[in-house]
């Protein structure tokens, strides 16, 4: 069986520095489903998986989420 390495989930500033992005454009996009979605770690705290984010960035300008 093959070992993946865990998927790690990045903070938002993380996210912003790795694509670029403002925090308007960012959330604009996630609105529109052309960036991933955040995920819920904890009761106050949000972040994104690091392989949605990595595919994203593969291909940004066709990027859609999966439903």
């Amino acid at each position: 069986m093959a070992s993946h390495p865990p998927d790690r989930f990045l903070r938002l500033n993380s996210v912003l520095d790795r694509t670029g992005l403002s925090r308007a454009t960012l959330y604009r996009k996630v609105r529109a489903g052309t960036f991933p979605k955040q995920v819920r770690i904890s009761e106050r705290c949000c972040g994104w998986r690091e392989s949605e984010v990595t595919e994203w960035q593969m291909n940004p300008f066709s990027y859609e989420v999966s439903k």
